[in-house]
């Protein structure tokens, strides 16, 4: 059986190959592209048996494999891989279609390559993705509300630098209007955000963004810079899960 990889991410596109390679014999082809429209081009030449699709890349979302093929044309199955669960999983169990979440483990890669080569001819592909972008295009909600004196801010997930609690409030740093005070406790924010896996607490004080980390710094017990220039300490029992978190 042959797949193709698309993944803007040059790292995801290497570890999914060798996990493929180390664990999926079935496979025995594998050729990866950067973005959407050079997956389409090899997608054509190559004709795979499955197609591991990044729903998250510049230019084009992976949901948008629709509008450069006719529905006759997807005679593959798709396995979507995504950092972001909050959304993703609900859609895509509703839809039937396979998804993988980052970071990748080779279990969870096994067992939706079997049921990929299970489902190859059985259904109309196009269908269940047509079914997936529409409740997408629903529940792809990537921002969030905060509790402002003058009624609610709605700000972009990937804007939000880092929280910090201040008793009972919390203050947000954003990229776009700065610090906030929010008329909420820290624990509203972190249940909120425990399946938003970019955001991380290495602290009971601090709520951070993984995207924003500019620096870890080995001194005074450790510490994380953020790109506002805001110092982030690391409690001693979350040192080895936090370079874990990293690393993945």
């Amino acid at each position: 059986m042959k797949a193709v990889i698309i993944d803007d991410e040059q790292k995801a596109r290497r570890l999914l190959r060798l996990l493929l390679e180390e664990n999926c014999p079935q496979i025995t082809a594998i050729e990866t592209a950067e973005d959407l429209p050079k997956g389409v081009a090899l997608i054509n030449k190559f004709q795979p048996d499955i197609v591991f699709l990044d729903i998250e890349m510049p230019g084009y979302s992976g949901i948008q494999l629709l509008e450069f093929f006719t529905p006759e044309q997807i005679n593959f199955e798709v396995i979507f891989t995504t950092a972001y669960a909050e959304y993703a999983i609900k859609a895509f169990e509703l839809n039937a279609i396979d998804y993988l979440l980052k970071p990748l483990r080779h279990d969870q890669l096994e067992t939706a390559v079997q049921k990929a080569i299970q489902q190859i001819g059985q259904s109309k592909v196009s269908e269940r993705l047509e079914e997936l972008r529409n409740t997408l295009k629903v529940s792809n909600i990537r921002k969030i509300g905060l509790p402002v004196s003058n009624g609610v801010l709605f700000v972009e997930l990937d804007d939000v630098i880092m929280m910090e609690a201040d008793r009972m409030y919390t203050k947000v740093f954003t990229t776009g209007d700065g610090e906030l005070l929010v008329s909420k406790p820290m624990k509203f924010f972190t249940d909120i955000l425990e399946d938003v896996r970019e955001f991380y607490r290495p602290h009971r004080s601090f709520v951070i963004n993984l995207k924003h980390i500019k620096q870890y710094v080995n001194q005074d017990g450790g510490y994380i810079i953020m790109d506002n220039q805001k110092l982030v300490g690391i409690s001693k029992d979350k040192k080895d899960e936090f370079f874990q978190v990293m690393q993945g």
